[in-house]
């Protein structure tokens, strides 16, 4: 990552940004952070979020303790290995992640850059106060201030560690997004701006790990709990609690994903809250009736079960890679994040690129109900003699009025309460391809130039850059012009991005849903925009490249 910084002031003429079409335009990223108040139900919303963490993982413990006192070795060691082996990577995870972000905090080039540039901006000492102070004194307090702040990096490092050998990861950090949640209101205007920015970032942190947590945990969990049940014929107390609670926690994490995706995004409409209960209802239903035949399954068919989520896992994983994900910087990480794409696609359906939806969600649910219906009735036909069929029957019918239900709340989440409206009936086809509408909203005014400092070169840091997000994209729809906007239907006044302040511009074009932006899952340009909102006396402007811009600057480029 490329970082120039020149400390002089930016012409307009640098930053006229490239215009876009009427009703399609997509708001400038600092309104958001300024805009939006962190409120009681956000508090809210995370203090449930703890809740179901801890109930989570506090009734899997029980259950496992359970089946120690009663000499149950077997399920003892398959509860607690779906217990450790996903907490420990998680942890791993995030320690990595704060060892980033806490070690060097000036360690980036453009983060560096960025400080001293805003530093000569804005620096008010003395050289003369500083020859009055002598050079004894200046070098006793430099040094009383290096010290103790060696002893405080050390206090927090070792804090962490403990945090992190005691699995605790992750409520220490719900707990520090409340609280930079909490500044945001407290604080003044600016402040409450640097809060905000830092407590999406940790919202943005904890939903990923929480995501893969609960798809390494909760969803084993669950289909472990439940197959037991089936092949024991008995249900004990614990059991139902801690799969209650590992799917209560899968359709949460879904939601809370899909919530804190578009709360990240300022060209997005956030999710309302009842938005979010309709997106949690729908994949607990089909989550639940996918974890219960799979149970049934499981409880004849043990080793055909195993070839069979392979190959599932193998057709989902080829398939997202098929589709030319571009969510990493690197092909190999892109890769690996295809495949744990994969083992989510296992239980639900979660979207992994942009374009539409309706197609690849139609396909992905008939092939789902199929393998349904296919397990449970193999596990109908070739279940134990001593099941009843008045049970067998009942079995049969949870699952299908599960799945049933889940579909029945996915129609009410896009149809009703979907943030940008439901369907449209201006599209045709299960392609979304609107007529008269064009792809990419984003075109390069006549009167605006590419900046002075523009490089010419190829971007040297930044490979992911596919060829083909240059040429048009006319038979391309987006996933969200499937649906009317309702900015579009309010006739919402018309926000004038703002031309001063530090620019972070960012050699990629903006990643539609559903990927975070750059600025949220690469660190680096996380600590360039904290240290400007913290130098700098404006909140800085995050500019992506236009697709349409005759000339696309081609490295990151932070100007002050």
């Amino acid at each position: 990552m490329a970082a120039k910084s020149d400390g002089t002031a930016v012409s307009l003429q640098n930053d006229i940004p490239p215009t876009c079409l009427p009703g399609l335009e997509k708001r400038s990223p600092q309104w958001r952070p300024v805009g939006k108040e962190y409120s009681l139900l956000d508090c809210s919303w995370t203090l449930c979020a703890l809740l179901v963490f801890f109930s989570d993982g506090a009734s899997d413990l029980w259950l496992a303790a359970e089946y120690y006192l009663i000499r149950d070795y077997r399920w003892f060691a398959l509860t607690l290995i779906f217990i450790i082996i996903p907490s420990v990577v998680v942890q791993v995870l995030s320690f990595r992640w704060f060892a980033y972000d806490y070690s060097d905090a000036n360690g980036s080039g453009t983060a560096a850059a960025a400080l001293v540039a805003a530093s000569n901006a804005e620096s008010h000492f003395s050289t003369k106060d500083s020859d009055q102070r002598g050079a004894g004194r200046s070098a006793a307090v430099t040094g009383t201030r290096s010290n103790a702040q060696s002893c405080c990096r050390a206090c927090v490092w070792l804090f962490q560690i403990v945090v992190h050998v005691l699995q605790l990861a992750q409520v220490w950090r719900y707990v520090h997004a409340l609280y930079l949640g909490v500044q945001s209101r407290w604080r003044g205007d600016h402040e409450h701006k640097h809060f905000y920015w830092r407590m999406m970032f940790e919202n943005a942190d904890i939903s990923m790990l929480r995501l893969l947590e609960t798809f390494l945990k909760s969803a084993p969990q669950l289909v472990l709990q439940l197959s037991i049940m089936v092949q024991t014929g008995r249900v004990l107390p614990l059991q139902g609690l801690s799969a209650s609670a590992s799917l209560v926690s899968l359709g949460w994490m879904m939601a809370s994903y899909q919530k804190a995706l578009r709360d990240s995004r300022d060209d997005k409409l956030p999710m309302s809250y009842k938005s979010v209960v309709a997106h949690m209802l729908w994949h607990l239903f089909t989550v639940g009736a996918r974890a219960m035949a799979f149970a049934l399954f499981i409880s004849i068919f043990q080793l055909y079960f195993g070839i069979f989520i392979v190959a599932h896992w193998c057709a989902m994983t080829f398939w997202i890679i098929q589709g030319e994900t571009d969510f990493c910087m690197s092909k190999w990480e892109e890769i690996i994040y295809n495949m744990m794409v994969g083992i989510v696609y296992i239980f639900c359906w979660f979207s992994v690129r942009e374009g539409p939806t309706r197609c690849r969600l139609l396909l992905y649910s008939l092939i789902v109900l199929g393998e349904n219906v296919a397990l449970t009735a193999v596990w109908y036909i070739y279940r134990d003699p001593r099941t009843s069929d008045f049970y067998a029957v009942v079995v049969v019918c949870v699952v299908a009025c599960s799945y049933a239900l889940g579909t029945f709340f996915m129609f009410v989440y896009y149809c009703l309460l979907h943030p940008d409206g439901p369907v449209s009936g201006a599209y045709f086809g299960c392609c979304g391809v609107q007529v008269g509408a064009v792809s990419d909203p984003c075109i390069s005014s006549p009167t605006s130039v590419p900046p002075l400092d523009a490089v010419s070169s190829p971007p040297r840091t930044l490979q992911r850059t596919k060829g083909g997000e240059s040429v048009q994209r006319d038979d391309i729809g987006d996933v969200f012009k499937m649906r009317t906007l309702k900015a579009s239907r309010n006739a919402a006044p018309r926000l004038t991005p703002r031309t001063e302040g530090p620019v972070v511009r960012i050699d990629l074009p903006r990643k539609q849903y559903p990927a975070w932006d750059a600025h949220f899952i690469d660190r680096r340009l996380r600590k360039t925009i904290l240290v400007l909102e913290g130098a700098a006396p404006v909140t800085p402007r995050i500019q992506y490249r236009c697709l349409g811009t005759p000339k696309e600057v081609m490295e990151y480029e932070t100007t002050v």
